[in-house]
């Protein structure tokens, strides 16, 4: 059955609704912490200058696959990318803007960890052409700095902040709670110090112990304790909401919390199902060719990347995604924001509206609300989002 002319039309525009980014992944840490499953890499050595050659090849194979396109976003994540020479962010940087044409306001992110030595480099950093970062502060005193395997102190942490937020208009940093042997008090007496820390932007992540990890291993070996319960880890989520939409920076997404027009531009071109290029080792990508969506991920391991590159394509795959895994895609993106979904766009993907019935039945449950174009979860909703996705994905 052909599309109504409304769908197609969604369907004609659908990868210029979310923006396009660029994605750059620095896979190297001066240790791994105990709770990351991210691509992370300890080495003793680095050959910057090859790096750099690495990436500004694949920036001129994304650029002659997607000429043209405007870049609003360019993302530095890791790893630790503050541990990149300043010169290879900045020749990087220069690279990208010979490769498309840049947005008026385009925004620049550079993960960063609190020590001396990223933080010696962060008028580097910004006269490359950074504007704005993102540190990985964790927790605000000393134990659990050390519990969470962190290598900084919370005196490094303070004076890295400060440096930080003279140096660059917009800064973010990250707290993790739910910690062992947290209360309560304990977290909202924290989060009242980030909030009086903040310039624009806070992520906050509620611990969870991964697979793989050293957390991970710890924990099924009968470690870890003190972990909250699960009802005081959601009273610490509801104190979260509470006390960050009282100082002027609620949730934009489930853990993303800003004054309004701080939110990252890079992260939403993500949530709204934006195109991205996904470069260096382990980087994921969804892209338009030749009016297909297409998923990229690059190979992990850095060595692997590294001689990919020198072949001339980093990809492990790259393969078309259907209309009804975009949907599904951009569902589960698209409701992590407080500002949910365009049913249109997503009946668009599908070929169908969402289930009257299954809205209905979120609905007079309180977990969502909708209009007459837009989805989203309510304040109940949100803690139980998966839930809330599996219903509406169903089968």
């Amino acid at each position: 059955m052909p599309l109504p002319s409304w769908s197609r039309a969604v369907l004609a525009e659908d990868w210029q609704q979310g923006g396009f980014g660029l994605y750059i992944h620095w896979p190297f840490c001066e240790a791994k912490c105990p709770y990351c499953d991210f691509n992370s890499h300890v080495r003793r050595e680095i050959d910057q200058s090859r790096w750099l050659r690495a990436y500004l090849s694949e920036i001129d194979r994304y650029a002659a696959l997607l000429p043209g396109r405007v870049l609003n976003t360019v993302f530095f994540g890791g790893g630790t990318p503050s541990l990149m020479d300043p010169e290879v962010v900045g020749a990087t940087l220069e690279r990208v803007r010979q490769a498309w044409p840049v947005a008026n306001d385009l925004e620049v992110t550079l993960e960063a960890n609190p020590g001396s030595v990223e933080a010696g480099r962060f008028r580097g950093y910004a006269d490359a052409g950074v504007s704005r970062v993102s540190m990985g502060i964790q927790a605000l005193n000393d134990t659990d700095l050390r519990r969470l395997g962190r290598i900084h102190s919370l005196a490094e942490a303070t004076q890295a902040f400060d440096i930080a937020r003279k140096t660059f208009d917009r800064v973010s940093f990250d707290l993790i709670y739910a910690r062992q042997d947290q209360s309560l008090r304990d977290w909202q007496a924290e989060l009242g110090e980030a909030l009086a820390m903040a310039v624009d932007h806070l992520s906050l992540y509620q611990l969870t112990i991964e697979q793989g990890t050293a957390f991970g291993d710890r924990y099924a070996k009968g470690g870890l304790r003190g972990l909250p319960e699960d009802d005081l880890s959601a009273d610490m989520y509801d104190a979260t909401q509470e006390m960050c939409e009282a100082a002027g920076m609620g949730a934009y997404e489930i853990s993303n919390h800003a004054r309004p027009g701080a939110e990252s531009r890079h992260n939403l071109i993500y949530w709204r199902y934006g195109d991205y290029a996904g470069i260096g080792p382990g980087a994921h990508g969804r892209i338009t060719l030749d009016g297909q969506r297409r998923a990229t991920e690059a190979w992990a391991n850095p060595e692997k990347w590294l001689e990919a590159v020198g072949r001339g394509c980093a990809e492990k795959a790259q393969a078309a995604i259907s209309p009804t895994d975009q949907a599904d895609e951009y569902l589960m993106m698209g409701l992590r924001l407080r500002s949910g979904i365009d049913l249109d766009r997503h009946a668009a993907l599908a070929g169908k509206p969402l289930a009257k019935e299954r809205l209905n039945e979120l609905r007079d449950l309180g977990m969502i609300e909708t209009d007459t174009r837009h989805l989203r979860a309510t304040a109940k909703g949100r803690p139980v989002l998966n839930a809330i996705i599996r219903a509406l994905i169903g089968d």
